[in-house]
């Protein structure tokens, strides 16, 4: 079986230990004769491993006590609503301000502006969100509920490299494309949330970090399986989750506990960014598209100086076993996905590829 280096945004490639222990458990799962897919959300095998992801997250994150780790349906963009019907409540003038960086930043906004008075306090649209824009949090109203941002911007490659002090206002941050790719101060944040394909495991669900203070301000129309609190009181186990999600999210956990932690992935993530970026600044055949300053180690966005060789670039990587390497459409050109689970051999790969496409095509 040949194997691809699988450059997709999402849903992303998984650690290939963690797919063959899946596979290998797939049919038999801890000798019950069954699939982890098949057994009930209620049964002490499936609680311990719920379990064993919380501490293993608790760890990893160094997330405070003062936190509860939730396992929300819907993905990240259910969470666009989630949020402000949990959290514009706080305060009685439902306000909440939002920082654009990117597409998923104003979806989030937009969605928000169902359910209070939503302001963007800063946004990089007008650049086509090259660089992520400027933002004072000591201008934003102190009787604002929280304040929301994108932390890494899978279209366009940016990321948030310090964040913002928010002193008494919640920051919300939506983490979906960057969560455990590098270390953060989780007390920093009120509510931390990311869908699983990027980083975590396979989509579909949410893995949401609340401070517990934040947990009973749920607006009364909110529906229980949107109310924050339900997961908390019912260890996110109200009805039956998506299990099967949960599992492969808790062998990603360990997969990244046995690579040595947050700090080992970060310096590896780190390194393999710079091939890609390092090839891209030493050419004038390849065109970054964001503000240096601003680089995401997550998405490596890029163009073509010549862009009627994209087809034959995107075509002849494929050819040599990079996958999914096209651009966003909002972007364009190509767009490299390194999530934890990319080897730095693929990024080496496609860094040797990019010189040598250049020197056949300059």
């Amino acid at each position: 079986m040949t194997r691809v280096f699988n450059f997709s945004a999402g849903p992303a490639m998984l650690p290939r230990p963690v797919m063959e222990k899946a596979q290998q458990e797939f049919l038999d799962y801890n000798n019950l004769g069954a699939s982890v897919i098949e057994i009930s959300h209620r049964s002490k095998e499936f609680d311990a491993i719920i379990n064993q992801a919380d501490v293993l997250l608790t760890e990893l994150a160094s997330i405070p006590e003062n936190y509860k780790i939730l396992y929300v349906h819907g993905g990240a963009q259910m969470q666009f609503s989630a949020v402000p019907l949990n959290l514009i409540n706080r305060l009685p003038a439902r306000k909440a301000v939002y920082i654009e960086s990117g597409n998923f930043a104003k979806l989030a906004k937009k969605e928000a502006t169902r359910y209070g008075s939503i302001t963007t306090a800063a946004t990089s649209e007008a650049s086509n969100y090259d660089r992520i824009p400027d933002f004072d949090a000591a201008s934003v109203d102190p009787e604002t509920s929280y304040i929301h941002i994108t932390s890494n911007n899978t279209i366009y490659g940016t990321r948030w490299q310090q964040f913002p002090d928010t002193g008494d206002i919640p920051l919300v941050a939506d983490m979906t494309s960057e969560l455990l790719s590098r270390k953060i101060d989780v007390s920093q944040f009120g509510i931390i949330y990311a869908g699983l394909q990027k980083n975590l495991g396979p989509a579909g669900l949410a893995c949401v970090i609340i401070r517990e203070d934040l947990l009973a301000h749920a607006l009364p129309e909110t529906p229980n399986l949107l109310n924050y609190k339900t997961y908390a009181e019912k260890h996110s186990l109200a009805n039956t989750n998506n299990t099967f999600a949960i599992y492969m999210m808790k062998l990603v956990l360990e997969w990244l506990r046995d690579s040595g932690g947050i700090g080992a992935i970060e310096a590896r993530n780190e390194s393999k960014a710079a091939l890609l970026y390092d090839v891209i600044d030493n050419s004038d055949f390849y065109l970054g598209t964001t503000q240096t300053a601003h680089r995401s180690i997550m998405n490596v966005t890029f163009n073509l100086a010549n862009n009627d060789l994209l087809d034959e670039f995107l075509s002849q990587a494929l050819a040599n076993g990079l996958y999914a390497l096209k651009g966003h459409r909002y972007v364009g050109g190509a767009r490299a996905s390194i999530y934890n689970a990319m080897p730095r051999e693929g990024c080496q790969a496609l860094a040797d590829f990019m010189q040598e496409f250049e020197k056949s095509h300059a």
